[in-house]
């Protein structure tokens, strides 16, 4: 877990490529793949199967199949809309509960809000979990820092409070937002039936699986075999589309990666320039400099720019959008008030997955959920704030003593 550090510079090209190849090759295949082979809906199935029998236990199967399937399909977008919003929705008419209506309260919204709660710390747990992942990583680089071995030194980093999140979340969301139906015996029943009417595992899912395990085992081992994540990427979607699983047609009728691989052109091209121009060294070493005169010391400031860059996103409707604008520029100032430079650019990246359930415009899964029309408006904002406190809590205790033990500052 090396920490080096260099001159930032000016060509930006290959890192924008690298970042947006990755978010291409990664979306498609994989997020596409969990969802055309119904590899994604199986695998959630078994989970409500096993642990169906009341709401909660429901509630732990949704969340812990989402995070079983993250590391392999990069878009919390996709998971939410494409595998569990439609089996969120099912299971809950098959309750009698519907959207816009009283009896949304009976299930289909605590369902729908543990979800999007507990999607933050899925995010947060793998590096290929959300592109805004790899994009934390790809600036930093660019920037100052450079960490070794990343997707394993990122799941050291994350495991334990994102685990710890993971199994408090649906119990907080109970509690504060109970369901009235508190045993769902049925979901079981329905999930195995389904189960059954799928048959056993078609070849298409076959497939689907060796390649996720293949691009996984490949970013973990990337750097001992000199592959890079985007090389992995575009790998997997290779042997997806030789193999039948996908078409061209699936590829071209992605339209969030095609969009994102326009816009990191833009976005990223923005924070190299501001970078490269000496803007953002600037701003950064004033705002230091008033930290330092405060006598608060590289912990205080620590503090305070990480809540800073938290609470500020409710002025923006896109994680990836938010770490293109500012991740940079707050990086620098971690690093101008003497921030350890593994601890601020780790902390950062994570801090960029906890505050996707602020609102129900800051990410695309929060819109997903929102949409649904299970939740009203003042709700998505009441448990919104309370969840980030709770989230950012969690990872500021829980985290920063693990973060310490594995030498992260």
């Amino acid at each position: 877990m090396a920490t080096s550090f260099h001159l930032p510079h000016n060509n930006i090209w290959p890192d924008l490529e690298s970042s947006a190849c990755w978010r291409l090759g990664n979306v498609l295949p994989n997020s596409d793949g969990f969802v055309k082979t119904g590899l994604g809906e199986r695998v959630a199935m078994m989970f409500v199967k096993w642990l169906g029998k009341n709401t909660l236990g429901l509630s732990y199967g949704l969340v812990l199949s989402e995070a079983a399937i993250s590391p392999a399909m990069p878009s919390t977008t996709a998971r939410a809309g494409g595998i569990f919003l439609p089996i969120i929705k099912s299971l809950a008419e098959a309750s009698d509960s519907f959207p816009k209506d009283e009896s949304a309260r009976k299930l289909g919204a605590y369902l729908i809000q543990s979800q999007l709660q507990s999607s933050s710390s899925s995010s947060a747990l793998f590096l290929t979990a959300a592109a805004q992942n790899m994009l934390c990583f790809k600036l930093a680089e660019a920037l100052v820092v450079e960490i070794s071995n990343g997707w394993v030194t990122w799941l050291k980093g994350s495991c334990v409070p994102a685990i710890v999140n993971l199994l408090v979340t649906p119990v907080l969301v109970y509690k504060m937002f109970p369901p009235k139906i508190k045993r769902t015996p049925d979901a079981a029943v329905v999930a195995k039936q389904k189960l059954a009417q799928m048959g056993p595992l078609k070849r298409e899912e076959w497939f689907m699986i060796a390649t996720m395990l293949i691009t996984v085992a490949l970013w973990i081992s990337g750097t001992a075999l000199n592959i890079s994540s985007v090389i992995a990427a575009l790998l997997g979607l290779s042997l997806l589309l030789l193999l039948g699983v996908l078409d061209w047609n699936d590829c071209l009728s992605e339209k969030s990666a095609w969009d994102t691989l326009a816009w990191f052109g833009v976005l990223v091209g923005m924070a190299g320039q501001l970078t490269a121009l000496g803007v953002i060294q600037w701003v950064s070493g004033r705002v230091a400099h008033f930290l330092k005169s405060q006598s608060i010391g590289w912990f205080g400031s620590f503090f305070i720019l990480q809540l800073a860059y938290f609470f500020v996103h409710y002025l923006f409707a896109s994680q990836t959008a938010h770490v293109a604008a500012l991740y940079s520029a707050f990086l620098e100032m971690h690093l101008a008030s003497k921030v350890p430079g593994q601890l601020a650019a780790m902390a950062l990246a994570y801090n960029t997955n906890l505050f996707g359930a602020l609102t129900h415009y800051s990410s695309g899964q929060s819109a997903v959920y929102y949409g649904a029309g299970y939740v009203r408006l003042n709700d998505v904002f009441k448990l919104g704030i309370v969840m980030a406190l709770i989230n950012l809590i969690t990872w500021g205790l829980i985290g920063l003593g693990w973060w310490k033990a594995l030498h992260f500052y």
